[in-house]
């Protein structure tokens, strides 16, 4: 065991002084140590009911004949934050996370993690480390929030965001905004709809590392019993021998993106999954994501794109019924779970609530090809993420309106300056550039509350949140910071985005303009935004702040299946 190394032997005596002062008996430096790393705050919903959890997960893995150690990371709430500058702090706290629990684990020659997240980067930044560490893992989340209620509808963040828009056109008054405002998030749990934590904990079920309990509601009175068994789970694991690169694999890595096309996740999936397969050395990128996408319908009628709830979606059936609907379309891979059955014997215990509207069948999909697309082209020549809207528009073109910030865009959408047509360009809002990729939550908002949401089109080197109408591009690169063609883009310049050939490209020479051009002067010159701005990688790369591995092309890529 790793953690003989630190508790064995006459000389680890001191270290074994301190473990005692902590709880440990003779008997325990016999016995595998395990991390519970906890992302437990009270600053979000999202991870609020954590600390409860992790007492059943050391409680299970006690009872397994392990010692629990816990201890807690970060937690930056991207709802709390977003639309001001304390989102910039949000995609850099993921690699914070990965970076705590990497260095406890290490520091402390751990032999297995269980790691318990709850909210959009926590979840991400967990799979990061676990990916990283290659130990026996389980990552276990939080669970999605029961909607609220609001004049018998359930409603969730998205309604309230959406809500604020509708304020604006006066649609309706501030007395409403407040009542949605009151009801939407009634206890604790991450995001009702399919948004970046849910979409993220879907992805961790179908890399095998979570079990199929992750979709259980926060609060559901089974959580506690779910949170037990994987105590139990990482202690098989350990024993076992069965270590996070044995199930972060390409065929589990195409796995995860098919769950995330099939239920209509976010985009930031994109880059979180890019961000893990570099953490365990896996060449999976754009292209990939593209290609699976394109080749797979959206069935689940999930918010945004839908109606329904990730709540709803448990009780139609589950993880286990998406794993279904995989096998049924021919694109399930048969991998190995953290549990120890493999995701076709998962698929083969579905059980579909008779009657149920929230995943379809193939055969009546809710958008006929996947929702995620990768364009490249003149303006973004190492790629970029389209959100397709729906399945009828295909191409869009207009002039460009360029703004070097989300605020300024937001204040001239404001003051009537975007008009109907246009293609809106939000530069140097990308990993370095922000820095910390903001998402355009206020924009979108405020196209909303402008009436323009349909008719113009949105693209960044940052991302953008919860679009449902409209044509949004995201995750440009190279990012207008680091000198890519969006920073040379001029007002009135016409862009082409044309989803069927996959091209998004300017009518201007670029070329011309690249000898006038220097970057903005830096947002932040001090502190962990600076050093994250100039550490991080390109978005297509996943915006990972560590060294990236090197894939050697003359090596056996059997173990990954590349």
């Amino acid at each position: 065991m790793k953690s003989h190394t630190i508790n064995k032997g006459p000389a680890r005596a001191p270290a074994r002084s301190m473990l005692r002062a902590v709880g440990f008996t003779d008997g325990d430096f016999d016995r595998p140590m395990i991390a519970v790393a906890n992302t437990w705050s009270e600053v979000t919903p999202c991870n609020l009911h954590l600390r409860g959890l992790a007492e059943r997960v050391k409680r299970g893995i006690r009872e397994s004949g392990g010692v629990p150690l816990e201890f807690n990371t970060i937690v930056v709430s991207d709802g709390i934050s977003m639309g001001t500058d304390g989102m910039r702090a949000s995609l850099v706290s993921r690699e914070t996370i990965a970076d705590s629990i990497e260095l406890v684990v290490l520091g402390h020659s751990f032999d297995g993690v269980v790691a318990l997240s709850g909210c959009d980067k926590t979840v991400a930044g967990t799979l990061q480390a676990l990916a990283r560490l290659d130990l026996p893992s389980v990552m276990l989340y939080g669970g999605s929030i029961a909607p609220g209620l609001q004049r018998g509808h359930a409603i969730t963040i998205q309604d309230v965001f959406e809500a604020v828009g509708r304020e604006a056109r006066g649609e309706i008054d501030g007395a409403e905004l407040t009542a949605i405002e009151r009801a939407a998030c009634p206890a604790a749990g991450a995001c009702g709809g399919q948004f970046t934590a849910n979409s993220m904990a879907t992805a961790a079920v179908f890399l095998g590392l979570s079990p199929m309990t992750n979709g259980l509601p926060a609060l559901d009175p089974a959580r506690p019993r779910a949170a037990h068994d994987c105590g139990a789970l990482i202690m098989q694991a350990t024993r076992g021998g069965l270590s996070s690169h044995q199930l972060i694999t390409r065929e589990s890595l195409e796995n995860a993106t098919a769950a995330v096309v099939l239920t209509g996740g976010s985009t930031n999936v994109v880059l979180h999954l890019i961000a893990i397969a570099r953490e365990a050395g896996i060449n999976f990128g754009l292209e990939d994501i593209g290609r699976i996408s394109r080749s797979l319908p959206v069935l689940a009628d999930l918010k945004p794109l839908g109606q329904y709830t990730a709540m709803d979606l448990h009780t139609a059936g589950g993880y286990r019924l998406v794993a279904r609907r995989l096998a049924e379309l021919g694109r399930l891979h048969d991998t190995p779970t953290i549990t120890g059955e493999t995701l076709t014997q998962i698929a083969e215990q579905a059980i579909e609530t008779e009657g149920q509207c929230v995943l379809r069948s193939p055969s009546r999909p809710l958008h006929r090809r996947g929702h995620l697309e990768i364009l490249r082209g003149s303006l973004a020549p190492e790629g970029c993420v389209l959100k397709i809207p729906d399945d009828e528009l295909t191409v869009f073109a207009g002039p460009a309106r360029v703004f070097d910030s989300e605020d300024d865009c937001f204040r001239a959408v404001g003051e009537g300056v975007v008009q109907a047509g246009d293609v809106v360009v939000i530069r140097y809002e990308g990993p370095s550039g922000g820095p910390g990729m903001r998402e355009m939550l206020a924009v979108t908002a405020a196209l909303v509350g402008a009436g323009l949401s349909d008719s113009v089109a949105l693209v960044t080197d940052g991302r953008f949140s919860g679009a449902t109408h409209g044509m949004m591009i995201g995750h440009v690169t190279p990012e207008a910071m680091n000198g890519g063609p969006i920073a040379l883009i001029r007002d009135g310049d016409v862009i082409r985005i044309d989803i069927e050939e996959r091209r998004l490209d300017v009518d201007a020479d670029l070329t011309a303009r690249q000898a006038q051009w220097s970057p903005l002067p830096a947002r932040c010159t001090s502190g962990v935004l600076a050093r994250y701005a100039a550490t991080v990688a390109s978005a297509s790369d996943g915006a990972t702040t560590c060294p990236l591995p090197v894939l050697q092309p003359d090596s056996d890529p059997t173990p990954h299946g590349d």
